[in-house]
């Protein structure tokens, strides 16, 4: 059985869009795609705010785009792909986050997946399912956009407060499902390997392109320590690329049950040592990340998904008022922690190589 690919480079500011185009080669995606379908760019927005390692980087984005102009493939196939959560503005985050100057740069749509812009349809999986259709007995509602067009994961490599990282395969939960995928919280894992079951059955072609220049450790998606590792990599097979990342920082990859329950349906290759790593050497990675960090209000959230409070998370999360919920992690996050502690770590990052480049475009 031949092994997955994933390509790793080190990179930096003055030759990073280079890297890109090499980095994708070395993987192999036009092996992975369907060249007469069109492309849908998975950009992460993990807050509205820029703050390093939090969101799809502009020279990741751009780097993606310019290597597929160059390769031939007309901007007409492309799209970046944006989803909404109820505590994060994707339209002030692409903004912040200088991905939509980028888009606009290259002549590529910029498409929210918002209804009732965007036409959403019931899914009936073929695979099968170990959480979705008990958190949502309705049906699962998707993008109707997304069915039929290839998709290129474009996430940065950081910790999680639910998952320990979070990744390729966590990108789709931020492009597949509606607003209310917080309601899967309780059973993120197992949501996550439902996703990529989904994903190999409406796209011809799933890729994923990780940034790792700026790192995340901590309490993330947002609240964390930010690292400068230099790194940038690519792979088709989703649980892969997210395996190697999460050796890097520290983590037994099949520790991890997204990770592990993937390689065991045969959606992916969770093993390091059955994954064919190319281009620079990274045996030497070892960046001692925290597996166990929590802010004030993931404390509060996993009382409630996993602690004493479980018998009250319907009520509290998916009654009419679950409206607090979203308050509280607003007025943590954007009204005390980004304030407070925040804006000193954006300001050291921003006289980094990497801040600074993120000040050019």
């Amino acid at each position: 059985m031949k092994r997955p690919i994933v390509a790793v480079l080190r990179t930096k500011p003055e030759t990073v869009l280079d890297d890109y185009a090499r980095l994708l080669d070395l993987a192999g995606y036009r092996e992975h795609l369907d060249s007469k379908a069109e492309v849908a760019l998975k950009i992460n927005i993990s807050w509205q705010h820029w703050y390093p390692a939090c969101s799809t980087t502009p020279w990741q984005l751009d780097g993606v785009i310019s290597k597929f102009l160059a390769d031939g493939w007309p901007k007409e196939k492309l799209y970046g792909a944006h989803n909404r959560t109820v505590v994060v503005s994707a339209r002030k985050g692409e903004v912040a986050n200088k991905h939509k100057p980028v888009l606009e740069k290259h002549g590529v749509r910029n498409i929210h997946l918002y209804e009732p812009d965007e036409e959403w349809i019931t899914y009936e999986p073929k695979g099968k399912m170990l959480a979705l259709p008990d958190i949502y007995p309705n049906g699962i509602r998707i993008p109707k956009r997304l069915v039929g067009s290839n998709i290129i994961q474009l996430p940065t490599a950081k910790t999680h407060v639910f998952t320990t990282i979070t990744g390729a395969m966590k990108n789709a939960f931020g492009g597949l499902l509606h607003e209310r995928r917080h309601w899967t919280h309780s059973v993120i894992h197992e949501t996550l390997v439902d996703l990529l079951t989904i994903q190999k059955e409406i796209h011809p072609g799933v890729f994923a392109v990780t940034d790792a220049t700026f790192a995340g450790d901590g309490p993330g998606p947002r609240c964390m320590v930010p690292h400068e590792k230099d790194l940038i990599l690519a792979s088709a097979d989703q649980v892969a690329i997210d395996a190697v990342v999460a050796k890097m920082m520290g983590f037994d990859p099949m520790s991890l049950d997204f990770i592990r329950l993937s390689h065991e349906a045969g959606l992916g290759t969770g093993e390091v040592n059955e994954i064919e790593i190319v281009g620079d050497d990274i045996s030497g990675e070892k960046w001692g990340f925290a597996r166990e960090q929590n802010t004030f209000a993931s404390r509060g959230q996993k009382m409630i998904y996993w602690g004493p409070l479980k018998p009250l998370e319907k009520f509290l999360l998916r009654t009419a008022i679950a409206p607090w919920s979203y308050a509280a992690s607003r007025l943590y996050h954007d009204v005390y922690w980004y304030p407070c502690i925040g804006k000193r770590r954006v300001k050291a990052a921003l006289e980094t190589k990497w801040g600074r480049l993120f000040q050019t475009y």
